[in-house]
């Protein structure tokens, strides 16, 4: 669905994307995950049509540059910053984005009330956006992208400040769109999200592609091996090993075993252990 083949972009003296290259399958979550600083929101810049590469190739589905307006016009893109008319109503809100996709007339109309009831906001539809709390005004961000019916929608960070009811909706909605065969583009800082929703997750760091894979066989291959952690009479014993089951039968025949559990690395211990742990700004 969207292809970066050696794409380069710099700003002067500082390169933001270094030969990166992926594809985004259609009708998968693609989470895209790094640091502050590391070319995520170029890459996203770039995915788009909002920026053109230095050097390298970028294409939509196989219609070429999203930088035209024919083929961004397949795009929806809901941005971190809310993209809103808060003194129009949510109904006001939707319509204008549609028409400037060209629907009209009953497209128009039933394109409004199904991004509405995506929204859970169809019977909030003629209050001011101004008067909505986070979650709703990110629920009807995620609308707004998505009511002209693209094929691929990019979700820049979509939970941001927003409480747990309002993010679970949100999820759960990512999950059904995909499932209804959309393809979407996640980025998030979360990475219990993009473990709950995302089919592959690439992770990049100074604009180059470091990992991408499933979250499963990312954390097989970059995880490490677990950590047994039991509580013995002589003190705390840690154990990194490939079989903590082993490991704590060992112990267990030395020392008296008063409690243990098994440490597992996830998509945050991977994240890290690829990009370290210094401060970002």
């Amino acid at each position: 669905m969207l292809t970066l083949e050696n794409v380069r972009k710099a700003y002067g003296a500082r390169v933001a994307v270094d030969d990166l290259s992926f594809e985004v399958r259609a009708g998968e979550v693609f989470g895209l995950l790094g640091p502050n600083g590391a070319g995520k929101s170029t890459t996203v810049s770039l995915g788009v049509g909002l920026l053109e590469p230095d050097a390298g190739r970028v294409d939509l589905g196989g219609l070429g540059a999203p930088t035209r307006p024919e083929v961004r016009a397949r795009l929806g893109v809901a941005p971190q910053a809310l993209a809103l008319y808060e003194d129009l109503t949510a109904e006001e809100n939707l319509r204008f984005f549609a028409r400037i996709f060209g629907l009209r007339g009953t497209a128009l109309a039933g394109r409004v009330e199904a991004a509405l009831a995506l929204a859970g906001l169809t019977d909030r539809r003629a209050e001011r956006a101004v008067t909505f709390s986070g979650g709703m005004k990110r629920r009807l961000n995620i609308a707004a992208a998505l009511v002209h019916e693209p094929s691929l929608v990019l979700l820049d960070e979509p939970t941001v400040g927003v409480d747990p009811q309002s993010r679970n909706a949100i999820l759960d909605r990512i999950v059904a769109l995909r499932d209804a065969g959309l393809t979407v583009i996640y980025t998030t800082h979360y990475m219990e999200e993009a473990a709950r929703i995302c089919d592959r997750v690439a992770i990049i760091d100074h604009g180059r592609l470091l990992a991408l894979d499933t979250v499963d066989a990312l954390i097989a291959r970059h995880g490490g091996d677990p950590v047994l952690v039991a509580t013995t009479s002589g003190g705390t014993h840690r154990e990194s090993t490939p079989d903590p089951v082993a490991a704590l039968a060992r112990l267990a025949a030395t020392a008296t075993v008063l409690d243990f559990h098994v440490e597992r690395a996830d998509l945050e211990h991977v994240f890290l252990r690829l990009t370290g742990r210094s401060l970002r700004d």
